[in-house]
């Protein structure tokens, strides 16, 4: 018997909950209903609102839907309670169904446990999942069979029985899945940590615990990527237990991935130092993306050769919403960028183009300071469109900083996302660029920040 089907036997007889369906969820239930095992399904919810409900149901599946969904779980009246990333671990209603003895746990928790292949895995407050993206087309044109998921929008434990030992696992993971992880992957990679998501952790320090989960639990033979210039990620390395791999596009590097002064990726290891390929040769912009094909190399360094990553870089075309082209039109380029949900992945965006930059920001208020980007905002942005629940947050940071006075920013508050396009079209001219990058969360008018970026395409796409 395997550990997976050890597994699944001694879940039966048991009563198990999972708060929340979405992503992470969906497939595990019906996997869970089909092993014969007693699910009940935990939403918010109505009924009528989840187009899960009746597959679900018709599988077997409980629910307890609407306001009180989760004073069953807090009464102690499941044994095992599957938490979604978007459940906060340390919520009331979950302490206190620990009080009571239910083991309160996750799907990415419970694959760790159960995968039978290495594991590759990624985290950051930036580029994890484009890190995490070029480390799968690393190890696919490699000829591996990769399983990607986690935080990239993938639930791997559904697919547990399908997984070889000679296969890879590489998974994305946000905070919210490493606040509670008691395991860690064989190669974990930590892009930078910077403030994020505070409306949720209790504080800064709560969140990088998090992070540092993804090294904790790591054996002498694991490795660990840290990226050398983010200094809150760098000051993590004590933690490390096995091979410490840095990456860095500003200086050399002892052993790991660095960029040399003629723009070359070099791997240094044991005191030799190796040519990988010119940051020319890859085909997404930005030297935001350098750093993150830096991560990967690192990460992936001895599994893959040069030649493989070369092939990757020239072809690779990027992630969606992620500096992602739109259209050209009428001499104006459009990017979508709503992943940028904080200012440091405004900054890189900023540093990627060289000209000033037609700006659509605002969004939900994760509570960090906007004030780290309001310098480079006025630098390099000509006109910054405002929406949303930050706007005026945004306004006051960049107005109050010394750079706005003479910088000639022309700042425009919108209502909306079809506003704020055309706005920008009704001042841009040919050669400007402009970029949906909102330096925040998209829950105030959207549900993700996927639905925000694929709102902005289709309006740019009408014009």
């Amino acid at each position: 018997m395997t550990k997976t089907e050890r597994f699944f036997e001694s879940m039966k007889g048991k009563k198990i909950a999972f708060i929340g369906v979405g992503v992470s969820h969906t497939d595990l239930i019906g996997l869970f209903l089909r092993k014969g095992l007693d699910v009940t399904v935990c939403d918010k919810r109505r009924a009528e609102q989840m187009k899960e409900y009746e597959p679900l149901s018709a599988q077997g599946a409980q629910f307890i839907l609407g306001e009180s969904y989760l004073d069953r779980i807090s009464e102690g009246d499941f044994d095992v309670v599957f938490r979604t990333p978007g459940m906060y671990y340390n919520s009331p209603a979950l302490e206190q169904a620990r009080s009571k003895g239910t083991a309160v746990t996750s799907e990415m928790e419970v694959f760790f446990d159960l995968c039978p292949c290495p594991i590759i895995a990624v985290t950051g407050s930036d580029g994890k999942t484009t890190t995490t993206t070029i480390i799968s087309e690393f190890l696919t044109a490699a000829g591996f069979t990769v399983h990607k998921g986690g935080n990239i929008g993938r639930a791997l434990l559904p697919i547990i029985e399908e997984i070889k030992d000679t296969d890879y696992a590489v998974a994305e993971l946000s905070s919210f899945q490493l606040i509670s992880m008691r395991s860690s992957p064989d190669t974990a990679v930590i892009t930078n940590i910077t403030p994020n998501h505070l409306n949720v952790h209790k504080d800064m320090q709560e969140y990088i615990d998090a992070k540092a989960n993804i090294l904790l639990h790591q054996n002498a033979f694991g490795k660990a990527v840290i990226g050398l210039e983010s200094g809150t990620a760098a000051e993590l390395a004590p933690l490390v237990r096995g091979e410490l791999s840095w990456f860095s596009r500003k200086r050399k590097v002892e052993n790991g991935a660095f960029l040399d002064e003629n723009g070359m990726l070099c791997y240094a290891c044991h005191g030799r130092v190796t040519e990988v390929f010119h940051m020319d040769r890859i085909k997404i912009p930005g030297l935001h993306n350098v750093e993150n094909y830096l991560a990967a190399i690192a990460a992936v360094w001895g599994k893959v050769d040069i030649s493989t990553m070369t092939r990757v870089a020239e072809t690779f075309g990027g992630v969606e919403h992620r500096i992602e082209f739109v259209r050209e039109l009428d001499g104006v380029k459009y990017y979508n960028n709503s992943i940028a949900s904080s200012p440091t992945r405004v900054i890189a965006c900023l540093n990627t183009f060289p000209q000033k930059q037609i700006m659509i920001m605002g969004g939900s208020d994760k509570g960090i300071s906007f004030d780290p980007m309001a310098e480079l905002v006025c630098q390099k942005v000509k006109i910054l469109i405002l929406m949303g629940e930050t706007r005026e947050k945004i306004r006051l940071a960049v107005t109050s900083c010394p750079a706005f006075a003479d910088s000639g920013l022309e700042i425009v508050t919108v209502n909306n996302m079809q506003e704020a396009v055309n706005a920008a079209r009704e001042r841009a001219v040919k050669g400007d660029i402009v970029s949906l990058s909102p330096a925040c969360a998209s829950f105030d008018m959207y549900r993700m920040f996927e639905d925000r970026g694929n709102h902005f395409k289709q309006i740019v796409n009408e014009l």
